[in-house]
């Protein structure tokens, strides 16, 4: 079962031989990195790290807590994570029922909803200290990468409510550290942290804020899931979980957080004042993104735990923590991608693309440019209308392995037949459009093709050894001699 707080997942991880405790003093500026960045590119992903000595401070920093797919299986509770996919598809997602038998059929998974509905509690742990004078640097906030425009809180949940239906948002953001009591909040256009913003300015509102490091093993993972903006990620979590997340409100704010929280970060935007300044920031594709105009965020408070952890995690060249949180989303979400599209038998989104440059998808295929509707419906769902290069391929490869992917793409595609250029949004950070958030999208048809595409030869046969041959070989192969 997914623990209950920060600390306690660390027992776990430390019980399963998953973590390193680094006493050697380090400065949060740049050598924290050094150090994590080095772990992430082992193989696996290395060990999950808590820094107890970082210099000036106090608080331990843990990293790369999230940083492997059994690390990532531990957090969330679940040996195979498209089982929560499932789960979250039957409750969410339900057929009506048609008669009363189905009805009663029902009441399991809807009594699994309401026991996964947040719960929110008078006392917590992370308000055991309040400073309503509060002063960010005392917290360990790294600086990341030598030309980051300062310090950046990279793993905090920023949690938000809809100006307009209340309903909550959490979202995994950079929130850039201007002085004290500012941070610059990165509020992509595409992500619904914006979308609250832009309704409170059309309101004339403030929109409170918090921000939340810690808590129930899975939350730090579900606020970078891609759900649908009526979706709360904390039901979301209480559903992964099997119980409801723990939430208090705010000392300063009127939002409710996680109880179990490490630290929390209270305050406000207010959508009358300029944008400011934010950047540059080494980011997840491996560049700096430049700097750019986001809203600032006026800190009212910080709660903590008495003793607290502080959670951090990079991002930089590929591969870092966040291959395994993109590795747990393609696998939670394929069950919902399946249940649109029945034909799509796996797909694959590389952290080496920065998940939004390749989509490699396999198909069951049926008709004639069944390739190109696959294509095209994928980038109609959610933040998968970012993806600039989506490859299809038939249902007998394996879209995990470049090197397979590279022998069908190459083999099969004839780049003036097989290759369609389409414009569409784009992620934010991506650097190659001319525009920013809107650019060209390339679909390759990498399946077998048919007469009735227009191919005019008679299509190969794949390589293929003798059944029989195989069978025998295999009895014989541990006296073969070949290790």
């Amino acid at each position: 079962m997914p623990t209950k707080s920060l600390r306690e997942f660390l027992e776990l991880l430390e019980k399963k031989g998953e973590i390193v405790r680094i006493k050697e003093p380090l400065s949060p500026i740049l050598e924290l990195t050094e150090v994590i960045d080095r772990v992430s590119k082992m193989p696996g992903g290395g060990k999950a790290l808590i820094f107890e000595n970082v210099e000036g401070y106090d608080i331990p920093v843990v990293a790369n807590l999230y940083g492997s797919e059994r690390r990532m299986k531990l957090a969330l509770g679940y040996e195979n994570l498209e089982d929560i996919g499932w789960k979250l598809y039957r409750i969410l997602r339900p057929e009506v029922p048609q008669t009363f038998l189905d009805k009663l059929k029902r009441l399991p998974e809807l009594k699994k909803l309401n026991d996964a509905i947040p719960k929110v509690v008078k006392k917590a742990p992370v308000q055991e200290v309040v400073d309503r004078d509060p002063d960010l640097f005392s917290l360990p906030i790294p600086k990341c990468w030598p030309k980051d425009g300062g310090r950046y809180i990279t793993f905090g949940q920023v949690i938000t409510k809809d100006p307009e239906s209340g309903i909550r948002n959490v979202g995994l953001y950079r929130l850039q550290v201007l002085d004290s009591k500012r941070i610059a909040v990165h509020w992509q256009i595409h992500k619904d942290g914006s979308h609250h913003f832009w309704k409170a300015k059309k309101l004339g509102k403030r929109i409170e804020v918090a921000i939340a490091l810690g808590g129930e093993s899975p939350l730090p993972y579900v606020a970078s899931a891609p759900l649908p903006p009526e979706v709360d990620e904390y039901l979301f979590a209480g559903i992964v979980m099997e119980r409801p997340v723990e939430l208090v409100r705010g000392v300063t704010i009127d939002i409710e957080y996680p109880a179990n929280a490490e630290i929390v970060i209270e305050g406000y935007v207010d959508p009358s004042e300029d944008l400011v300044d934010e950047g540059p920031f080494g980011d997840h594709t491996g560049y700096y993104t430049p700097v750019d105009k986001y809203p600032q965020m006026h800190v009212t408070a910080i709660v903590r735990r008495r003793n607290p952890l502080y959670l951090h995690t990079i991002v930089g060249i590929p591969p870092q923590e966040d291959k395994y949180l993109g590795w747990a989303t393609e696998r939670i979400f394929l069950p919902l991608i399946k249940f649109n599209l029945p034909e799509v038998v796996d797909y694959h989104l590389p952290a080496e693309g920065g998940f939004h440059n390749f989509c490699f998808v396999s198909i069951k295929k049926r008709f004639p440019g069944h390739a190109y509707k696959v294509a095209y419906a994928l980038l109609g769902l959610g933040l998968m209308s970012l993806e600039k290069h989506i490859v299809v391929f038939d249902d007998w490869i394996n879209v995990h392995d470049i090197g397979e992917v590279l022998w069908a793409w190459g083999n099969n595609v004839d780049p003036v037949r097989d290759v369609q250029i389409l414009k569409g949004p784009i992620d934010v950070l991506d650097h190659a459009t001319n525009e920013v958030g809107f650019g060209g999208k390339m679909v390759v048809d990498a399946t077998t093709k048919w007469k009735e595409e227009g191919y005019t030869r008679e299509w190969p046969e794949v390589i293929r050894m003798d059944e029989e041959v195989k069978r025998k070989i295999d009895d014989l192969w541990g006296r073969l001699g070949i290790e």
